[in-house]
């Protein structure tokens, strides 16, 4: 092994470096008998991982990025039993032991034991484990027989990887925002968000059967490409009063079923952040009843927050309005192992055209820096680094 891997090095800057080649241990050295060594096919730049890279979290310089990985198992640790070498996998972006009691309940996005700080774990992220980040050509990947989802025929997935790429993160936690809002057969719904997992959980809300997906965003580009996969654009440069905005389209001012996208960095009209801005329209335009899917990203501590009460991950909500309406609000991590599967099937079956909903856009892992760079600006595109050259034809 020769590995290469996206550092973050402080606000504003990743580099491709030299990173360790991976080994079967746990961030602090345990060997790990039921962990495997994956080649990485694709893996995804996430606007996640762009919070750290902006500086709005407290990510330290050094760490390496990525939790949306694909791979093939090079390597098996001796207590391994249902993967082989030379499977092509996808890694869950939650790192989970499937032992605990919220991985034994499903809730694998908060496992209790593979982070000594808080419930949850992830790859390459700030205060989540320590886990080592898979935009690199090698990485480790944990508790493989339980994490691991592998594909059925590898000549068949390499042929899909633009679209099974999105099953480690955006595409199963744009479905879990869908579901939590109670989308359904003829639904009504609001994305809030046209970015890769807004448009992730409106292709969602689309095959869980909704009559109408309306997507909302200041973002011309990314309005015109949901426009152009077959969404409702909602172009909020255009005016303040939403539930106004949402009649002009549906003939009423309400929704069944709201999802926000967006998290912690929104912003209002006047230019300037609101980090409680969406919530507070979400609560205002679902109604009485309703339920309010939230995949979007809210952090517990935001050092760049342009207020004090924010920088503690403490929003001006407008908590009572929801509480009236009796709505139901769903927040956290998504437990990727509920949904993968099932979404695999309906990418290999031809149900779900992922890839082309999201733009997603290959590019060389060695141009990473330029790829955050990009997706930072606001394209309507989802990166996926190509690590070994092998996705370019």
């Amino acid at each position: 092994m020769s590995n290469i891997g996206v550092v973050y090095t402080g606000p504003g800057k990743v580099e491709v470096q030299k990173i360790a080649d991976p080994k079967l241990e746990s961030p602090n050295g345990r060997k790990l008998e039921h962990a495997v060594i994956l080649k990485v096919l694709s893996t995804n730049i996430c606007g996640s991982d762009q919070h750290m890279v902006r500086g709005r979290t407290t990510a330290q310089a050094g760490l390496v990025l990525g939790h949306e990985i694909t791979g093939e198992v090079i390597e098996i640790g001796s207590d391994v039993e249902m993967l082989n070498k030379g499977d092509v996998v996808s890694v869950p972006f939650n790192v989970a032991c499937g032992r605990c009691r919220c991985c034994r309940e499903g809730d694998t996005g908060v496992c209790l034991t593979v982070n000594p700080d808080r419930a949850g774990g992830a790859y390459g992220y700030v205060d989540m484990g320590g886990w080592i980040g898979g935009q690199a050509r090698y990485v480790m990947v944990p508790y493989a027989d339980f994490n691991l989802l592998r594909f059925p025929d590898r000549d068949q997935a390499m042929s899909k990887i633009r679209d099974l790429t999105m099953l480690s993160d955006i595409l199963p936690t744009g479905f879990h925002g869908a579901l939590q809002a109670g989308v359904g057969v003829g639904s009504i719904v609001y994305v809030a968000g046209a970015g890769p997992v807004g448009l992730a959980a409106a292709a969602s809300a689309r095959i869980l059967g909704a009559a109408v997906v309306m997507i909302g965003d200041f973002n011309k580009e990314r309005l015109d490409h949901a426009a152009r996969v077959g969404f409702t654009p909602v172009d909020l440069s255009k005016g303040d009063n939403l539930p106004e905005m949402i009649a002009d389209i549906i003939g009423s001012p309400e929704v069944d079923a709201a999802i926000d996208a967006v998290g912690f960095e929104a912003r209002g009209h006047s230019g300037g952040e609101q980090p409680a801005i969406v919530l507070n329209q979400m609560m205002e335009i679902t109604r009485v009843a309703g339920n309010i899917g939230i995949p979007g990203l809210y952090v517990t501590e935001d050092p760049g927050a342009e207020d004090e009460a924010a920088k503690q991950g403490n929003l001006s909500m407008r908590f009572g309005l929801g509480w009236a309406k009796a709505q139901t609000f769903h927040t956290g991590q998504t437990p990727t192992l509920k949904y993968n599967r099932q979404l695999m099937q309906a990418i290999l079956h031809d149900r779900l055209p992922i890839a082309d909903i999201v733009n997603a856009t290959i590019i060389p892992l060695e141009e990473a820096a330029e790829g955050y760079a990009s997706f930072d600006s606001g394209v309507a595109k989802k990166f996926v680094l190509d690590p070994h050259g092998l996705l370019a034809s």
